[in-house]
């Protein structure tokens, strides 16, 4: 039972492509970061099995998909005394990300503490909001990229990110120029809410970057444009349409559940102590 891990994209969905194919929505944060990844990794059985992958984004931020806890406690190996720097965080499913914060802080006397609880939901029969919002959906455009920018600083905020030293327009703009990002117009005809949906990757898709600033709230909007771009993702050919929400947030999680998406698995994010 063995790590292995390479910088080449190619040589990891080769070695991967197995596991890839049958666990998509259990492997989206990998599927979805692997192409700007500093280092991706999978674990084999002793038959050779591939039955756990991850990608280390940066910076150096480990994200595992399907995993076992075994491998989870192995990959301490590599990190501590090893090629690979000893992480300040990781994020995965709840069990083996448990399983590797305590085999490190065992090896090294590092403390850890969650920091976000979140649940991977899965579309089964998307179900339109009822009442439906006022207004409609538009795929973004150039002209809407400065705005929806400093939306998206706000979203990262919202979800307790570090957000003042980074600059969200690149990223932004990329989907804003694949059509992948939608907003929500009031009856006003103004922005009130975004989404927006990843590429479709192994048949899978993942919603993310769901905002409606506070004072646009609690009417409906964000429903609305959620299910826009679900249906989009669908359109577009997904076979599966994820998303993950803050187990904290009994509002966000009681809305994607009446619009049809149900719960996949629980997972977790851990920083470590010096």
């Amino acid at each position: 039972m063995t790590w292995h891990f390479t910088e080449d994209v190619a040589a990891f969905r080769a070695a991967t492509a197995s596991l890839l194919a049958a666990e998509p929505a259990r492997n989206t944060a990998v599927l979805t970061l692997m192409d700007a990844a500093d280092r991706l990794g999978w674990w084999t059985e002793p038959d050779g099995e591939v039955t756990g992958v991850l990608a280390v984004s940066p910076p150096g931020v480990p994200a595992f998909g399907a995993i076992t806890v075994e491998a989870a406690r192995a990959l301490v190996s590599e990190v501590v005394g090893g090629a690979a720097a000893e992480p300040a965080e990781v994020r995965g499913e709840t069990g083996p990300v448990e399983a590797f914060a305590e085999a490190l802080a065992t090896a090294t006397g590092r403390s850890w503490n969650p920091t976000v609880r979140m649940r991977l939901f899965r579309l089964g029969t998307l179900t339109p909001p009822d009442p439906a919002p006022l207004g409609r959906a538009r795929v973004a455009d150039a002209a809407d990229i400065p705005w929806v920018a400093a939306w998206a600083r706000e979203f990262a905020r919202d979800i307790g990110e570090d957000a003042d030293a980074k600059d969200f327009t690149e990223p932004v703009a990329e989907r804003v120029g694949e059509g992948r990002l939608l907003l929500w117009e009031g009856p006003d005809g103004r922005p009130v809410s975004m989404a927006s949906v990843s590429r479709t990757i192994e048949g899978q898709a993942r919603v993310h970057l769901v905002y409606t600033p506070p004072a646009e709230r609690g009417r409906g909007y964000a429903a609305g444009v959620t299910e826009a771009v679900s249906r989009a993702a669908l359109d577009g050919g997904a076979g599966q349409v994820l998303l993950f929400t803050d187990l904290s947030n009994p509002t966000s999680n009681a809305l994607y559940q009446r619009l049809g998406y149900r719960p996949v698995t629980d997972h977790l994010g851990v920083t470590f102590g010096r």
